[in-house]
């Protein structure tokens, strides 16, 4: 990411406003936020535009500030709900109260010394601190995948229990237990997580994750998101991003989409249900519900009769 450039800067290096300014409107420099200007990245995503919004924010605020919340998640490769990034989220320990800005978002907050690191000269939050501060401050659709991919990535469970009880009393902390009590580092994407939290809600069975589906010859015929053994069933939660991550070289979305279906017709041969579901199914829980109920029905009836 190329580098942010103040307009107090600019100025030292013998720019006029009006010169910065008539720079932005060729294009030639990017306002960022308030004072705050980048070179174009045409390349840039939803999260690189973050990251460049946290960097032009950190360089105007005191170098005792630590990134937290979303922004510490975006600095860690954490997942990020992008209509949360709008602002620059900032814990200092300091007396008084919070403050809403346009750009910031500060929260008054004690911190350990291991509740910091340093990323690319960024101080931010420890992974553990990261996932408990979110799990205080958002719902559990929201908390719950981003300590998954945590955990995922080598959070260790000490680290959380450690910050769990150095933060008790804190407002909302009785939603981060809850939060960490649900977390999984076997869960391979955000809607697999969100799958996890609707289902608690509605009260499914807990699911084994990445069960491994055999044969009569103890042959591995597919490695499955979610698995009830005692129902025969399974579920797979369907995203684009999955199917990208399935392609091989060579291979277009049509192959692995036909793959898929001979991987599904094979694990139904051995007599399982398969119940699978898209984002959109997670925004209608109780229809979910009622596919699952269905499925684990339809697997008693058959081993009844059978």
């Amino acid at each position: 990411m190329k580098k942010i450039e103040l307009t107090r800067e600019l100025v030292a290096r013998g720019f006029g406003y009006d010169e910065v300014a008539r720079l932005a409107r060729r294009g030639e420099l990017v306002r960022v936020r308030r004072g705050a200007y980048g070179r174009p990245e045409a390349s840039l995503d939803d999260r690189g535009q973050y990251l460049r919004l946290i960097r032009a924010t950190v360089a105007q605020c005191s170098t005792t500030t630590v990134l937290s919340h979303q922004s510490a998640a975006a600095v860690h490769g954490l997942p990020l709900w992008l209509d949360e990034i709008s602002r620059v989220h900032l814990t200092r320990s300091a007396a008084g109260g919070g403050k809403v800005r346009h750009y910031v978002h500060l929260h008054p907050a004690a911190l350990d010394d291991s509740d910091i690191v340093v990323i690319d000269g960024l101080l931010v939050t420890s992974l553990a601190r990261t996932v408990v501060d979110l799990g205080r401050a958002v719902r559990l659709v929201r908390s719950v995948p981003i300590g998954d991919a945590a955990l995922s990535r080598g959070l260790a469970p000490e680290a959380l229990s450690d910050v769990l009880h150095r933060s008790a009393g804190w407002p909302g902390i009785a939603s981060a237990r809850r939060a960490v009590g649900l977390l999984n580092p076997l869960s391979r994407s955000v809607g697999e997580s969100v799958s996890r939290v609707v289902m608690v809600d509605l009260e499914v069975p807990p699911p084994v994750l990445q069960f491994e589906v055999l044969n009569e010859r103890d042959e591995e015929v597919a490695c499955v998101d979610f698995c009830w053994p005692a129902q025969r069933t399974v579920g797979e939660f369907d995203g684009k991003i999955k199917y990208g991550r399935l392609l091989k070289p060579g291979q277009s979305v049509s192959d692995v989409l036909f793959a898929e279906k001979q991987r599904e017709d094979a694990i139904r041969d051995l007599g399982w249900q398969v119940v699978r579901w898209v984002w959109d199914d997670l925004r209608r829980p109780d229809a979910l519900a009622d596919r699952l109920t269905r499925a684990f029905a339809r697997s008693a009836r058959t081993w009844r009769s059978g």
